[in-house]
């Protein structure tokens, strides 16, 4: 698949810009096609490691549902968001990622998903490890392979920095 090229290409982020968004923000917007043929979007909580995004939740729900019937799969990342009230503009950076999302089925492949996922948001390796096991059993793992991804900003941001 070829995917469409940034109409406003001045405001493309460098692709080490927008992977320092995607490493630091916290959370994202889910796209998914949902029941119906809608689209159907939800925030998560992800990590990027191994040049993947992984999450997790639980393994029944509309979310994974969703993704068994159509692996394909968009994220968005809201990196700035400043409203300027005297331009009635919003000086933004954000990203769109493309993917394909995989149920992960192997211990080995939940574990690690889950694990670099916990250590995101908290560094003890034991406190994290311990969630984990005492989550297992109800625990859904999801990695995105990224198919595509554009880093943009508002011209505003882009004019500052030439």
């Amino acid at each position: 698949m070829e995917f469409r090229k940034m109409r406003r290409i001045k405001q493309q982020l460098s692709n080490d810009e927008t992977i320092e968004i995607v490493k630091n923000a916290k959370t994202a917007i889910l796209g998914v096609n949902g029941d119906d043929g809608y689209p159907y979007t939800v925030p998560i909580n992800y990590v990027y490691a191994d040049g993947k995004i992984y999450f997790h939740g639980a393994k029944v729900g509309h979310k994974v549902d969703a993704i068994r019937k159509d692996n394909k799969v968009t994220l968005s990342i809201i990196d700035k968001e400043d409203i300027v009230k005297e331009e009635l503009t919003t000086y933004f950076r954000s990203v769109s990622i493309f993917g394909i999302a995989k149920i992960l089925d192997t211990d080995e492949e939940i574990f690690h998903g889950t694990e670099v996922f916990g250590l995101k948001y908290n560094e003890d390796k034991e406190a994290v490890d311990k969630d984990i096991k005492s989550e297992w059993n109800a625990l859904c793992c999801v990695e995105i392979s990224i198919e595509h991804m554009t880093g943009k900003e508002a011209i505003e941001l882009t004019k500052e920095r030439y």
